[in-house]
């Protein structure tokens, strides 16, 4: 692939290409999405109409309506503190590395070399386990539709290697439309889970009591022999079940890993981070309310290991139950269009800096400004990432899908970690851009902080009873194997960084000798 820069002719050194020179880059992305595209590719990949349907499960079995009626608001404000912090990183520091360039600068080259790494795969995993949800729901769509698709596990990986295949084309011949289709999927977001909404108010001819939605407690996790009383339910199930919302509303990053291709970065850039995690917590809670109470018949979503599909083929006629789930497969056809845009920018700017194996390779651009290599390994690293999903689980859950998405918040929430904390460290030698938490940054840094590492322990830990080694009935296919696969990870890399990173490694490397100051903006005190 040539490694051919976009002419500087056709983007003049403006604001934007000024800011981004005095980090130490030339502009090579096509610096051509409005502040709503870059809001649009967050909420895309949060998208509600993917991780709402494929998690509800998680929540349902693992503590039932209350982990999602009261867990859901509770953990998305703690996800919206996370997104203030990194609101107020990106405004300061607009560039495709993002979340690990934060981090090199504010720290140390090792501080940006394990963040870099744990972004990059919590990027790969949540694409993968976004491009999965997608095949299952497309699985159970061409059921519904054609007597003789029969909806196996095999058909669905092959959909799902469809699925990852068309989202890499999309990306690397899609370049003059990608940010357009980014906006049209805000718009399918809001109409289809409106519609979706709708659906579930108007069509069942019974609904659930608010007592039930509100106060309701179940524990189908295999743990603690069911009891919704005990110690742990209370400390061990139910946190499990927080992992529909800290999953659904992750992959924000991305407003930062397109800022280089965004107008206006510095300010566009942080609101569309904390909108879109703001707007997906309102829009998400409602939907799943109106999961909750369109599921009746507990006893079919039960048997079917909590999945949400369950509650609309037995809540709803045959002809709205396949709208409601056409309505979120193509919803999560278009969030790993968006999982595929952001990783393969991560990956594109993480090579530049020369921290991945052939750096050369996937840190060149076609003469389009984009970055295919890139595109091309991280589709196949997520397509390696979810070879386990082909083998059946014995405890009747997906358990491959639940152990990538915990991989995928792992990687991702604790790649934030570090720049937080970085930030806190800071201090007032911290120069913000025009977004700024001001003195708040201290009381929300901190809280993110201990929420991250809260959940780094629980989504490392056993999600059924089989998969807990020693126990009676223990097989391989039940294991949450996130702690092997992030472990196995930040291990191969721990070695590499001591063995021979440390000694060439040296954090972001500038493309620009020098850079034109721009005018130092105004901050505006508190978030904007």
């Amino acid at each position: 692939m040539a490694t051919t820069p976009v002419p500087t002719a056709e983007q003049p050194m403006d604001d934007d290409a000024r800011r981004l020179a005095e980090l130490g880059y030339k502009q090579e992305l096509r610096r051509k999405w409005s502040g709503f595209s870059n809001f649009a590719i967050s909420f895309s990949i949060i998208s509600i109409l993917a991780g709402c349907f494929t998690t509800f499960g998680q929540a349902w079995n693992n503590g039932g309506p209350v982990a999602i009626s009261w867990g859901w608001p509770l953990i998305s404000l703690f996800i919206l503190i996370i997104g203030f912090c990194m609101a107020e990183l990106v405004s300061a520091y607009p560039t495709a590395g993002g979340i690990y360039w934060w981090a090199a600068t504010m720290g140390r080259p090792v501080h940006g070399w394990f963040t870099g790494w744990l972004n990059l795969i919590g990027l790969v995993a949540v694409t993968a386990s976004v491009d999965y949800g997608c095949a299952t729901f497309l699985n159970l769509t061409l059921s519904a539709l054609f007597d003789g698709w029969a909806g196996t596990l095999r058909q669905a990986f092959m959909l799902f290697v469809i699925i990852l295949v068309l989202h890499g084309l999309i990306n690397i011949f899609g370049h003059r439309i990608i940010d357009v289709l980014q906006n049209v999927s805000v718009w399918w977001h809001v109409a289809g889970a409106a519609v979706v909404v709708a659906i579930l108010v108007f069509v069942p001819d019974n609904h659930q009591s608010f007592q039930f939605v509100f106060t309701e407690r179940f524990n189908n996790s295999g743990f603690g022999d069911g009891d919704i009383g005990g110690l742990t339910f209370w400390f061990y199930v139910l946190p499990l079940g927080f992992l529909l919302t800290q999953y659904t509303i992750t992959g924000f990053d991305a407003c930062a890993h397109v800022s280089e291709e965004t107008r206006g970065a510095s300010q566009a850039a942080a609101r569309g981070l904390w909108q879109s995690i703001f707007y997906s917590a309102v829009g998400g809670w409602i939907l799943l309310l109106a999961f909750l109470f369109a599921a009746t018949d507990v006893e079919a979503v039960n048997a079917a290991g909590g999945f949400s599909g369950a509650i609309f083929e037995s809540a709803l006629t045959p002809v709205f139950f396949k709208i409601v789930i056409i309505i979120s497969t193509i919803g999560q056809f278009f969030c790993g269009m968006s999982c595929v845009t952001s990783m393969s920018r991560m990956a594109y700017a993480f090579s530049r800096d020369r921290a991945v194996p052939g750096w050369r390779l996937w840190s060149t651009v076609d003469r389009n400004g984009t970055p295919v290599n890139a595109i091309i390994g991280a589709t196949l690293a997520g397509l390696v990432l979810t070879l386990p999903a082909l083998y059946e689980s014995s405890a009747g859950i997906p358990i491959a899908f639940y152990a990538v998405v915990s991989v995928a918040v792992l990687g991702l929430y604790l790649s934030f970690l570090i720049p937080i904390a970085l930030r806190l460290r800071m201090g007032d030698r911290f120069v913000p851009g025009p977004w700024t938490l001001g003195r708040r940054y201290k009381l929300l840094g901190w809280i993110a902080v201990i929420e991250i590492a809260i959940i780094a322990v629980y989504f490392v830990l056993p999600i059924v009873p089989a998969g807990v080694p020693g126990n009676d009935g223990f097989t391989w296919s039940a294991v949450n194997y996130a702690p092997l696969a992030v472990g196995g990870v930040l291990l191969v890399v721990a070695v590499w960084w001591y063995a021979s990173a440390r000694k060439w490694f040296t954090g972001p490397v500038r493309t620009v000798e020098q850079a034109t100051p721009a005018a130092d903006p105004t901050p505006a005190d508190g978030p904007a």
